[in-house]
């Protein structure tokens, strides 16, 4: 079944989501690797595979190793692969992510605040918010990889 294209039903919506993608990715003193090791695990959660394809698209770009990229659905695994700030960061990402099962547990909380400025949690979380705000419009309106086979 074809499905709506929300940015164009939408204009304004596509707009004000936009514009919240746009401040994360440029308004923060956020690492743009981070950004996207964000946006990637996110997507990996919500299981929306257009985003996946973008964002490890752009990790690659940024330098990071496939072979790295390939774990971060068990970083939890590999951690040693991953700084700090990296695995705060996915951590949180997680948390916020599965809220609905998590409620942002404050021992989390710590955990992130041990590692990020109160500013830049703020901002992770933005980055969180962002994703989980684009998966559920290009998972609910089926936007395609663009990956070939």
């Amino acid at each position: 079944m074809q499905r709506a294209n929300w940015f164009a039903v939408s204009p304004e919506g596509a707009k004000a989501v936009g514009a919240l993608h746009h401040f994360v990715t440029t308004g923060t003193s956020l690492p743009s690797g981070l950004v996207h090791l964000v946006f990637l695990r996110v997507s990996q959660l919500n299981g929306c595979a257009h985003c996946i394809d973008i964002h490890t698209r752009d990790l690659i770009q940024e330098g990071m190793s496939v072979e790295k990229i390939v774990l971060v659905p068990v970083w939890h695994e590999a951690a040693y692969l991953f700084t700090e700030q990296e695995r705060a960061a996915l951590a949180w990402s997680e948390e916020v992510t599965r809220v609905s099962e998590t409620h942002a547990s404050d021992e989390a909380y710590a955990a992130a605040a041990a590692v990020f400025g109160e500013k830049d949690l703020v901002d992770l979380t933005l980055t969180i918010a962002a994703m989980n705000a684009l998966n559920r419009m290009g998972i609910s309106f089926r936007l395609k990889p663009r990956a070939k086979a």
